[in-house]
């Protein structure tokens, strides 16, 4: 793992964010690591709009790990 970069913190260490669903105002947590999330009142699936160097990083795969860099590379 590459310590010293700070592009993938988040994804290394993730982050748990409370995001609003659009549908029916609910709150819905969702980690900075998760594509998609369902709301739990509704079942509207929710987006995490995930910002990172994984798509054009040399040493994604290094820094964040095999299976995170397969599935964020998915998207």
């Amino acid at each position: 793992m590459r310590d010293k970069c700070g592009g993938a913190a988040n994804l290394r260490t993730p982050i748990l964010k409370v995001k609003r669903c659009p549908e029916c105002d609910a709150d819905v947590e969702i980690f900075s690591t998760d594509i998609e999330t369902k709301c739990g009142k509704c079942g509207f699936i929710i987006y995490n709009e995930i910002e990172s160097c994984i798509q054009w990083c040399k040493y994604a795969k290094e820094c964040v790990g095999e299976e995170l860099y397969k599935k964020l590379k998915k998207q």
